[in-house]
């Protein structure tokens, strides 16, 4: 089918509109839980049907759109464009169904966030804690996701925390603060010894690079003073490891020492390297009808500086 006035499935009217009159409320919910859980066996078990029950509720529900919602040709099963269109008017049609039931409806779904690394820093525990006081019927998930935008543009969760610039086409950005960056060296190399360190310090040697969820290029270090080698690597675990084996030193944000400490890395400030932005990112359509009050407190929470 051809999409509405606002470019997503369902959006239309006169034979469209007619046709989709078939959807109903429990083909939105297990498009949902599929979407959410990745996986048919464990949707089911969510919405505590069998597994070709959802699979058939699913199918049904493409079949009225005109449009194939959910991307089956791999075990993890991800949402096609259309699917990550439509997943955020899915949810706000659930949630509007919901609250027009009462306090005593079933519980909103979960806003779920996505992180590549070091999540909310110093202000990650105090967010849990004050979402769930003030929101206790929406459960809040923090997801690490090793991808650049930790798995946004491809539908996983509604909202993620992000670092550095972000250029993905359909996300809206909210700034939350500026952080400082250090440097990650071996314990044992000679680098730990220093109390800080500059960008030529670590240009000697090798610089390890996370290419999938990373923000250190070599577009970091000037032209002509650029690192002598650079490794490669895929997430922030392989980062961590190739540092602590002698492979060379990295280049992070300052959370990163709190969130990631290991026994073979030390964190040393960076005193001449530019700052990170952090970033509240979401999809620029219709999302979950929480992401407003999670912006919200997380902006208090970082003006009021509260890390408790």
């Amino acid at each position: 089918m051809s999409p509405g006035p606002s470019g997503a499935p369902g959006g239309g009217s006169g034979r469209d509109g007619a046709r989709n009159r078939g959807v109903e409320i429990r083909h939105l919910r297990a498009f949902l839980a599929v979407a959410d859980e990745g996986n048919v066996t464990r949707a089911a078990a969510r919405l505590r049907l069998t597994q070709p029950a959802v699979s058939r509720t699913l199918a049904a529900l493409e079949r009225q759109l005109g449009v194939r919602l959910v991307d089956r040709s791999t075990h993890h099963l991800s949402l096609t464009p259309e699917g990550v269109a439509f997943r955020d008017r899915a949810a706000a049609a659930v949630a509007a169904f919901d609250e027009a039931l009462g306090p005593g409806g079933p519980r909103h779904r979960p806003l779920r966030v996505g992180y590549a690394w070091s999540a909310f820093g110093p202000y990650t525990t105090p967010l849990l804690r004050h979402w769930q006081r003030r929101h206790p019927r929406v459960p809040l998930e923090l997801l690490r996701i090793d991808d650049r935008t930790a798995g946004l543009t491809r539908g996983e969760v509604d909202a993620a925390l992000l670092r550095g610039p972000v250029d993905s086409p359909g996300l809206r950005t909210e700034t939350l603060y500026d952080e400082a960056r250090v440097a990650a060296v071996a314990a044992d190399g000679p680098l730990a010894a220093r109390a800080t360190l500059r960008l030529a310090d670590l240009a000697d040697g090798a610089v390890v690079l996370n290419t999938v969820s990373g923000t250190t290029t070599v577009g970091l270090w000037p032209p002509d003073a650029g690192p002598a080698a650079t490794v490669t690597v895929a997430n922030t675990d392989d980062w961590l490891t190739a540092i602590a084996a002698g492979r060379g030193s990295g280049v992070s944000a300052a959370s990163t020492a709190g969130m990631h400490p290991h026994p073979g890395v030390v964190y040393r400030p960076l005193v001449d390297a530019p700052t990170l932005r952090m970033l509240l990112a979401r999809r620029d359509a219709p999302g979950h009808p929480a992401l407003d009050d999670l912006v919200a407190l997380a902006r208090e929470i970082v003006t009021q500086d509260i890390t408790r």
